[in-house]
């Protein structure tokens, strides 16, 4: 007599073992989706700089609105934008900006809370001949710096976050 199929304890031995895997990668998976969302947040801050620093070496005015730069931010299911947005105003090379580009998340990310902030703070660097200062800032950093690591490079000093 042929035995087909599988025993018992060959089939507990397979679901005790896709269990152990699952209990593994789902939480990795549910961490990959929240940094994947979050990756937004690096290149619209740099594109940002870029096109501020472009602006300041093309006009010599220290600092312009999101209209003057030519910057635009397209609309985003994870994060809303904000910042200076004032009609073709221009700042004088003496006054600092506070929150001149931030991204809010809009839900919860990993253990990020939701409204979390990332901004880019600007002033003036009158010691280098004009140049402009940039501060990354991010609130509630230890939960949420895990999700954007290089986010600290967007300060001009290349180490600090606020």
């Amino acid at each position: 007599m042929k035995k087909q199929g599988f025993t018992l304890i060959e089939l507990m031995v397979v679901i005790v073992i896709m269990g152990i895997l699952a209990a593994v990668a789902v939480p990795k998976l549910f961490g990959m989706i929240a940094k994947s969302k979050a990756s937004e947040v690096g290149p619209a801050a740099g594109e940002y700089i870029k096109l501020q620093d472009a602006y300041v070496a093309e006009t010599g005015v220290y600092y312009g609105s999101w209209e003057l730069i030519g910057y635009s931010m397209p609309t985003s299911s994870n994060f809303d934008y904000g910042g200076y947005k004032g009609a073709n105003e221009k700042t004088s090379i003496t006054i600092a900006k506070t929150d001149a580009w931030t991204a809010t998340a809009k839900a919860t990310l990993n253990d990020c809370p939701k409204d979390s902030k990332w901004g880019i703070d600007i002033a003036a660097n009158s010691s280098t001949g004009g140049s402009v200062v940039y501060t990354a800032s991010l609130q509630n950093q230890s939960q949420c710096l895990s999700l954007t690591p290089n986010y600290a490079a967007f300060s001009s000093d290349r180490k600090t976050l606020n």
